[in-house]
């Protein structure tokens, strides 16, 4: 089974680019979904994690705005929760493999927002990164509800230059010409594999 990495900056469309992974029937494995389940009521992040940062948890489930409270421009606390929380992600993304695997797919997407700043680009075989021009980026990401362009820069600086993405990617999906733009390199991109994988 060949292992997408999918990664890119913020506001680049990698979302959207991993639900058209999707579309083509190839299961993509969510990291930041995954965090969310272990985040919520009942997830397994909640004790360790209000064990680690009091008064995060709020009816059960973690508070993402209070945990970002207490760990954003912290280096230490947030490797403190990477602790925490890394090894959760990595025994839930074990099943979807194994999921994955038994119903016979030649290829998965890891949607992994920081896949270069974890070292995670050497746990796939194959590094996609999601891309478009700084202004695009900046236009989308201002757009966001309760985004800041402070915000917006104190995000950038904690991620890989798009730039360095790009240099080190083994493919890039450029998003900046809309959906259909993206999806015919998406499906592009899964005939060359399917094809060098057959040869």
């Amino acid at each position: 089974m060949l292992v997408l990495g999918l990664t890119g900056s913020i506001g680049m469309g990698k979302s959207t680019t991993a639900t058209l992974f999707q579309a083509e029937g190839v299961p993509v494995y969510d990291s930041d979904a995954a965090v969310h389940a272990l985040y919520a009521t009942g997830g397994a992040a909640v004790a360790p994690v209000e064990a680690a940062f009091p008064g995060v948890v709020v009816n059960g489930a973690i508070d993402r705005a209070k945990l970002s409270a207490q760990v954003v421009g912290d280096s230490e606390a947030l490797a403190k929760l990477e602790r925490i929380v890394h090894p959760l992600v990595g025994a839930h993304r074990i099943g979807f493999f194994e999921k994955a695997q038994a119903e016979g797919h030649e290829i998965v997407v890891l949607d992994v927002p920081l896949l270069f700043e974890t070292g995670g680009e050497k746990k796939v075989d194959k590094v996609v990164v999601v891309s478009a021009p700084a202004d695009v980026q900046r236009q989308r990401v201002l757009a966001r509800p309760d985004m800041t362009p402070e915000k917006f820069e104190a995000i950038l600086a904690r991620q890989t230059p798009d730039a360095e993405k790009r240099a080190r990617a083994d493919f890039v999906i450029d998003t900046s010409q809309g959906v259909d733009h993206a999806r015919d390199q998406v499906r592009d991109l899964l005939t060359l594999l399917r094809t060098s994988r057959s040869a």
